[in-house]
């Protein structure tokens, strides 16, 4: 495609048309194609860094509201929930956002476009992208949709674990890291949940924090819990 056809292609997928489509362009640009670019090219840490607190911001002023009765403990869990590497990849994969993505040919033939960690950056890139373009309304209204329909990173499982093993004061939770393998760009973690002596999870990830999210739902799913959902404002209307 021809320069910035794709990103217009994107513009009509989440419904923006940008006054800078140069903003859209680099929160597109992973690290790895800026490395090898013969010239000049900007890459999407800095928006990443940016989109990350908008996103933090909106989530919360979300919750608040919605949520007007529950402490702040429920708050503070669903959002870091919400935010998430998982519920953030999850976000990107309903706008196909991987395949929108500039990467670098070790990168792309590495599977770097279905790679959580890389396209939930970009997600956060995109973010930070149509609030310096359009501001916070702008970014709020792309956000909203997404967090709003009750889904989370592999449903949290981790905090749904903890919370379950603290209603008993002494149970003593904890994981350990088993195996790590592969190279940099493609790590995969094994990684073991313990309820005291005893081993009650096994899950593997491309990050220690998701092989001990699957730990976690392995745990759980043991424990008869495993279909367990957290809860959120949407969650909570739709079973009223």
């Amino acid at each position: 495609m021809k320069e910035h056809e794709r990103e217009h292609e994107l513009e009509r997928i989440i419904g923006y048309k940008f006054h800078n489509i140069d903003l859209l362009t680099i929160a597109l640009t992973h690290t790895s194609y800026a490395n090898e670019s013969k010239e000049k090219v900007h890459h999407n840490e800095r928006l990443e860094f940016l989109g990350d607190s908008v996103l933090s911001v909106v989530t919360a002023d979300y919750l608040f509201h919605a949520w007007k009765d529950r402490p702040e403990g429920d708050l503070s869990r669903t959002r870091a929930s919400l935010v998430s590497e998982g519920a953030l990849f999850q976000f990107a994969q309903e706008i196909e956002l991987g395949s929108y993505l500039r990467l670098g040919r070790g990168e792309d033939l590495n599977g770097g476009r279905n790679r959580p960690s890389v396209v939930s950056d970009a997600f956060e890139a995109v973010i930070a992208a149509l609030y310096l373009d359009g501001g916070i309304e702008v970014a709020r209204r792309f956000i909203l949709p997404f967090i709003t329909e009750g889904k989370t990173a592999e449903g949290d499982y981790k905090t749904r674990l903890q919370e379950v093993v603290q209603q008993n004061p002494e149970e003593h939770l904890h994981y350990e890291l088993e195996e790590e393998s592969g190279p940099d760009h493609d790590k995969h973690f094994v990684v073991a949940v313990y309820l005291n002596s005893n081993c009650i999870g096994r899950g593997h990830g491309h990050s220690k924090k998701m092989a001990e999210q699957h730990a976690a739902r392995e745990a759980l799913a043991l424990m008869g819990l495993k279909d367990l959902q957290p809860q959120t404002p949407a969650t909570e209307a739709k079973q009223k």
